[in-house]
């Protein structure tokens, strides 16, 4: 390795878990910009860098999937509030979240590693809280995304035997069905998933692509080709008329609405997870955030519109024959024949959806067990030599989807508990290490290339007070009293709180006696005097000095 000159000038760029500590990775300075980042922050190039900006945005705007992403959560927004609701409560939300996604790029940009969020809560936690801070994050991270393969790609099995009850009246879908091509489609996405960083993000980039074709057919198609007369609604009612679908007030009711918005507009941090294999990733990464929360907002907000312009009976959406809302809708407003087409063609977003999803979270496992945060760690976190990407991390991850998926044949209730949890797993992951920053900084945070300026403090206030809102929101449920049923249940709050129990309940008995945070797997550094460094922290890990 090289002198010590680069690896200091590398060093002062990123907040790193170094800052802590007195040495300094020492780095070649013949290295690549990215890999003496990558190693000032403790970790070694393993990935291929084939990931442009565009590469990473498509991966990210994949996980929001739009239309899919709506399609399956449009029962909440309009079901609780009516057009209303739906449509101003997209744009609330819509604009609170770009706050969270600004705030999480400029994380990205200061500390482009893999593990993101639950790096940067280590390095921005107060002195000795850093390990416990990143477990907490890492782990909620990891409960709001690993449920994603399963979810997404059982709600696709589920339109797809929704389809052919539609086309013939005389099929009706079993469990199995279902199950079955849950596994066929799982299969699939895993032998993609598992490809060259390159094979993936020209898949996605086509999925991009076929996600943004997908929109403007929509907002086309459904207000010119519905059979509906007039074709479209009143615009004062529109705006104007709140229908409340729950037993709460109508303005609470809306503010549950907005888990429409909060859950299609998740998985922005894609392109964090991605940094290792993204290249000038400490600017291209952090504008694959913004990129993905902006066309999020205004792609989506242009879909709302078409949706509650073009619906003419809520209820027979919401609680329509088939069981699924985007169905009873295209068929309200096309009709059967071009209601299914319509139908079709976001089964086939859908499906880039979930494979998305796939690769972020094999990456997020992977660098979670780089750091051994996570059961049979050496496993995952392995790098196949021939692909150069985490493929045991990416069937590990479809396996937990596919025993998952058993949970159909207990009934909707289990299923749709274990999807309840992505939501505010992945917010409040988002949301802990803006807070820290905002809270604890305490001058440990140094701003890389991409950064918000003066902008930072009251972006990252918004962020910490729009969680605060949406995380009871998203717990209640739509019912109350006699009308509160086994199948009417919010279990959101009991699945979540009882698997990050089990996981600080874990830490508290085991895993503080070994777990300490990021785990360096570099093995050339110099330490450095007491006046180039600050003081210890006793929660960060051991590091090996040449």
């Amino acid at each position: 390795m090289a002198a010590r000159t680069g690896s200091v000038t590398a060093q002062e760029k990123v907040t790193s878990v170094f800052d802590r500590t007195h040495e300094h990775a020492v780095i070649d300075d013949t290295a690549t910009l990215d890999e003496q980042t990558l190693t000032a922050l403790g970790y070694k190039q393993q990935f291929k860098r084939d990931f442009s900006i565009l590469e990473s945005f498509s991966v990210s705007f994949a996980v929001l999937g739009l239309l899919p992403s709506i399609a399956s959560t449009i029962s909440y927004s309009l079901g609780y509030s009516g057009t209303g609701g739906a449509v101003w409560g997209w744009l609330i939300a819509g604009l609170a979240i770009q706050t969270v996604g600004f705030s999480m790029a400029e994380l990205c940009s200061s500390m482009p590693t893999a593990g993101g969020l639950y790096y940067a809560s280590a390095c921005l936690a107060p002195p000795g809280w850093g390990p416990i801070c990143s477990w907490f994050v890492g782990w909620s991270n990891f409960c709001g995304f690993v449920t994603g393969p399963c979810s997404l790609n059982y709600t696709l099995a589920y339109m797809i035997t929704t389809a052919a009850a539609i086309s013939n009246p005389d099929y009706t879908a079993k469990d199995w069905h279902i199950y079955l091509i849950f596994l066929l489609i799982l299969v699939i996405q895993g032998l993609i998933a598992m490809q060259s960083t390159k094979v993936i993000g020209w898949t996605n980039v086509a999925g991009t692509v076929w996600n943004v074709i997908m929109i403007l057919i929509f907002v086309i198609w459904f207000p010119v080709g519905s059979i509906n007369h007039p074709k479209t609604n009143n615009s004062h009612d529109v705006w104007t008329t709140f229908e409340n679908g729950t037993e709460w007030p109508i303005g609470w009711a809306t503010i549950m609405g907005f888990l429409t918005v909060i859950w299609t507009m998740s998985g922005y941090d894609s392109p964090f997870h991605l940094t290792e294999e993204c290249s000038n990733s400490a600017i291209a990464s952090p504008r694959a955030i913004v990129m993905t929360v902006q066309s999020g907002l205004y792609l989506g907000f242009a879909i709302i519109l078409v949706v509650v312009y073009t619906v003419k009976d809520i209820q027979d959406v919401v609680a329509g024959p088939y069981g699924q809302p985007w169905g009873s809708l295209c068929l309200q407003v096309l009709g059967k024949k071009q209601g299914l087409a319509m139908f079709a063609l976001t089964m086939v977003a859908q499906f880039f959806c979930g494979l998305g999803c796939t690769v972020t979270v094999s990456r997020i496992v992977f660098a979670y067990s780089r750091d051994g945060a996570i059961p049979f760690s050496r496993v995952w976190s392995t790098v196949d030599r021939r692909f150069k990407t985490p493929v045991y991390a990416t069937w590990g991850v479809l396996s937990v989807g596919a025993l998952l998926g058993l949970l159909l044949f207990a009934g909707p209730v289990a299923i749709n508990a274990v999807f309840s949890i992505g939501a505010i797993g992945q917010y409040t992951s988002f949301t802990t290490p803006i807070a820290l920053k905002l809270f604890f900084n305490n001058g440990r945070f140094k701003p890389g290339p991409w950064h918000l300026g003066k902008f930072s403090k009251p972006l990252n206030v918004i962020a910490c007070g729009w969680w605060l809102l949406i995380v009871p929101a998203l717990c209640f449920p739509a019912y109350k009293g006699k009308d509160l049923t086994l199948q009417t249940m919010n279990w959101t709050c009991l699945i979540y709180g009882g698997a990050m129990l089990i996981a600080m309940v874990w830490y508290v008995v085991d895993a503080r006696k070994w777990f300490k945070g990021p785990r360096i797997n570099i093995e050339h550094l110099d330490t450095l005097t007491a006046e180039d460094s600050q003081a210890s922290d006793d929660g960060t890990p051991g590091v090996k000095k040449e």
